[in-house]
């Protein structure tokens, strides 16, 4: 595999995890009216939740014991998700109303979105520059 398409591979994998956590995150402090810095945290931690948790499940189901699984899903997925989660985050707090617009408001749906993909974007040359030095994805992929 190319190391572009095992960069993409890679931040497309870490962008769902985040995509997961992120947007629920936003869903539950929206809803539950947190503040803004309230619906980032809890959107942030659970991004990170689900970024190491899509890591982790393949190489348990693999058969590895959770005391080595968790070491590599920490080296290979934590700068990936830090930067999607910086990049995401200041978009949202960045486009005026987006954190304020509500559930039902394409504003808030839009900017999210935009977010997202900006963040997965930032993420590439990130994940490529750690896959290229044999850190990230790439300690994860001798497990496949």
């Amino acid at each position: 595999m190319s190391l572009n398409r095992l960069a993409f591979s890679a931040t497309a994998h870490c962008l769902t995890g985040c995509a997961i956590g992120e947007v629920l995150g936003m869903i539950i402090g929206t809803a539950l009216g947190f503040s803004d810095l309230g619906t980032i945290a809890l959107a942030v931690v659970l991004a990170f939740f689900f970024g190491y948790l899509l890591t982790s499940l393949p190489l348990l189901r693999a058969g590895m014991a959770l005391s080595a699984v968790i070491p590599l899903a920490l080296a290979s997925d934590t700068i990936s998700i830090a930067v999607m989660e910086i990049v995401d985050n200041a978009i949202m707090l960045l486009i005026p109303g987006a954190m304020e617009a509500g559930l039902t408001n394409l504003l808030f749906w839009g900017s999210l979105t935009v977010a997202l993909l900006v963040a997965g974007a930032a993420a590439f040359p990130v994940n490529r520059w750690l896959i290229q030095r044999g850190r990230g994805h790439a300690v994860v992929h001798a497990y496949h």
